[in-house]
């Protein structure tokens, strides 16, 4: 996998930023003095999960652990459903993308030191399917982690890691951009035509796409509710989390901004689809953050899986009351632990394993999920950021139909569906035209 088949895989929003920014920049024509768009576009993607945050009350944790679960806030039952699938649709989704993106981290920490030692000029080129294993193997062992509760620790070690590479990455553009002594990249991107050029048509699906990686990198109210859940209180969760909202999107929108402007300032439109691809030197820097990379993927993984396996596992165990498989808890003891073990049933080992092992089937038959990625966050963008929290809201507050406040969100409903639909198309386009020449099972970079 080249650096342009490599960008957008980012494990979140952050990662994102490093990764693929600059290519957004570039397939939507966009240039440092262009901040207006993108907190217009911010504030489309932080308003709506505000608007269903505000639940106040005494409730089970169980009963609404998931998005889809608001049921009573969605008028129709198959709303309920086509949420759901949604959802969990978008979070699969996700975990492949990670596992593409950490197996790419590995391969470029190996052709980092290649370079380095054997020269710039030397055949570096790796192949990633050990790779892709490798980390489907660690994943497998963290699955067996009971809950999302239980995995704080790795979301502030995912944290940590996010924050490594980013300053990294903005660092090294910064470097590069001040070393040209100019801007590169132009007002409206790649040209059309011409010496260097691409086709009308390369240049429209390349900027639709880029819509898509836009929305599915600000995506984040399918995972919103399962974290909101797991706060403690007082204060009260909907406080707690629009505080964390507020300042997550915020410092995320700053990320972008920096890294998308610089970064494109200083490649122009040759800008690497993976920012940390761009460079070769300090080697040992360029490796630190690839590492951070995978080390964050590792834990994002599974912030993003743990919601999928509450979801089939609580449904499984109410299907089946008194199946053993999905019941009996089984111990095993560590050494050193003295009377600690680990507990697990038969069903978490055999089919998180199974999913685990499935995600990184996928990952090895899709080597060009950057447009899958594009068309997944083209299909979460509208309904799960936009459609249903605004839906929720106006049943939950009785916003009187035809008023101003009921017209301005149906509005939003409009345009974000319209932005949708077209990522949807740029995104298809792009997979219709690598399916021609890509090869299944071989990640290369």
């Amino acid at each position: 996998m080249d650096g342009d088949d490599a960008r957008h895989h980012g494990g979140d929003r952050v990662r994102r930023a490093g990764a693929a920014v600059e290519r957004g920049a570039d397939g939507v024509g966009a240039r440092p003095h262009r901040p207006r768009r993108l907190r217009l576009h911010h504030l489309l993607h932080r308003l709506p999960p505000l608007r269903l945050l505000p639940l106040a009350g005494p409730r089970s944790r169980q009963a609404q652990l998931h998005l889809h679960g608001r049921r009573p806030l969605l008028p129709r039952p198959r709303e309920v459903v086509v949420c759901g699938i949604t959802q969990y649709t978008i979070l699969c989704g996700a975990v492949v993308g990670y596992t593409i993106t950490a197996a790419t981290g590995i391969m470029s920490v190996v052709r980092s030191n290649c370079r380095h030692y054997k020269g710039h000029g030397a055949n570096c080129s790796q192949e990633g399917t050990m790779y892709l294993v490798m980390f489907g193997v660690v994943e497998v062992v963290l699955s067996q982690l009971p809950s999302l509760e239980k995995v704080t620790f790795v979301s502030i070690v995912a944290a940590v890691m996010s924050f490594t590479y980013s300053f990294v990455a903005l660092f090294l553009s910064a470097a590069k951009f001040a070393s040209n002594h100019k801007a590169y990249g132009t007002i409206f991107g790649s040209h059309i035509g011409g010496p260097g050029g691409v086709s009308a048509a390369t240049r429209t699906w390349s900027f639709l796409q880029a819509l898509g990686n836009i929305a599915f990198a600000y995506t984040y109210a399918m995972l919103l509710i399962e974290i909101q859940d797991t706060v403690k209180s007082p204060p009260s969760e909907n406080v707690t989390m629009k505080r964390a909202s507020l300042y997550g999107i915020g410092v995320t929108t700053a990320f972008y901004v920096s890294l998308g402007c610089i970064g494109y300032a200083a490649f122009g439109n040759a800008a690497p689809g993976n920012v940390l691809t761009g460079f070769d030197e300090p080697f040992w820097l360029v490796d630190l953050a690839n590492v951070a990379v995978v080390i964050h993927l590792v834990g994002a993984y599974q912030v993003y899986v743990q919601p999928v396996f509450a979801c089939y596992e609580s449904s499984l165990r109410a299907r089946y009351p008194d199946a053993a498989f999905f019941h009996r808890e089984l111990a095993v003891r560590l050494p050193g632990r003295g009377r600690g073990a680990l507990r697990f049933t038969m069903c978490k080992l055999v089919l998180r394993t199974a999913f685990v092992a499935a995600t990184t089937v996928v990952s090895l038959m899709l080597p060009f999920f950057n447009a899958i990625l594009g068309l997944l966050g083209a299909a979460a963008f509208w309904p799960l950021t936009v459609y249903f929290p605004v839906t929720m809201y106006i049943t939950q507050a009785k916003v009187p139909r035809g008023s101003g406040k009921w017209v301005a969100l149906q509005a939003l409903n409009v345009g974000a569906l319209v932005v949708s639909l077209l990522a949807a198309v740029g995104s298809v386009a792009d997979i219709v035209q690598r399916l021609g020449h890509v090869t299944m099972f071989k990640t290369q970079l």
